[in-house]
């Protein structure tokens, strides 16, 4: 269980810019094996949210905690899918996605296995050889989720993992997202800035407010799992969709 609790957060001012309040009071718990998305306008604080569980940056006021335990750092039980694919572009593909295994000391042959294993799950068998380079923007995107699964974390933080591909290959991604997650439960937090994408995937959608970032509201995906190739013709769908962006919209006026 993540619990974060009355996180804040200031960005000191930089060559005489104003200092820029990105969290404020954020509550919120998020239950084992959930899959929550926080969804709001830029520069709400999502990735400063994302970047706090991950214990890559420490709150100003506050506390995330683990399972009870305070973050003081990352760990183990946490890893990370960037939107830029952060790829080691010496590396080929097998690589890349042992990549965090061999920082963990792993032997070679055990975690050459894991990797292609996952390079399988998602999809990518016959590239194991094969450099970022020569690898399309949805392909390097499933390394990395390949890269982020092999060290088994508890918890997977992923920062608009699927933003800078097309549409196509979004939902490609989502697709394959939810197979992967659907043989290995994770607890998920996601940031996004569209509401298709977080009533796909999310069980719970956090709506946060335009800076400086709270929770505005928590809306409860109750739409079926598995989650059907045609969901958006489920009714549910379009209304959970369109309360979003209505409130979206209403913020940003």
């Amino acid at each position: 269980m993540i619990e974060l609790r009355d996180c804040h957060k200031t960005y000191i001012a930089q060559n005489g810019q104003a200092a820029v309040l990105a969290l404020d009071g954020v509550e919120l718990t998020i239950q084992s094996g959930e899959f929550v998305c926080l969804l709001g306008p830029s520069g709400c604080g999502k990735t400063t949210l994302l970047k706090a569980i991950a214990g890559l940056l420490r709150l100003d006021a506050g506390e995330v905690r683990i399972n009870g335990q305070p973050v003081t750092g990352p760990g183990t039980d946490r890893a990370m899918v960037f939107q830029d694919f952060a790829l080691l572009p010496w590396a080929n593909v097998v690589a890349n996605v042992a990549f965090g295994l061999e920082l963990r000391g792993v032997a070679k042959e055990i975690r050459e296995q894991t990797a292609r294993e996952l390079i399988h799950a998602v999809g990518l068998t016959g590239f194991e050889g094969h450099y970022p380079r020569q690898l399309s923007g949805g392909m390097q995107q499933r390394v990395g989720l390949a890269r982020a699964l092999a060290v088994n974390p508890d918890i997977l933080l992923m920062d608009e993992p699927f933003g800078a591909v097309d549409a196509q290959t979004r939902r490609l991604l989502q697709e394959d997202l939810l197979s992967v997650l659907g043989r290995t439960p994770k607890t998920v937090v996601f940031v996004t800035h569209s509401m298709e994408e977080a009533v796909r995937l999310g069980d719970r959608v956090v709506l946060m407010s335009p800076r400086p970032g709270r929770v505005r509201d928590t809306v409860t995906v109750d739409l079926p799992r598995p989650r059907p190739s045609d969901l958006e013709r489920h009714p549910r769908f379009a209304d959970l969709t369109e309360y979003l962006w209505q409130q979206l919209k209403e913020m940003q006026r």
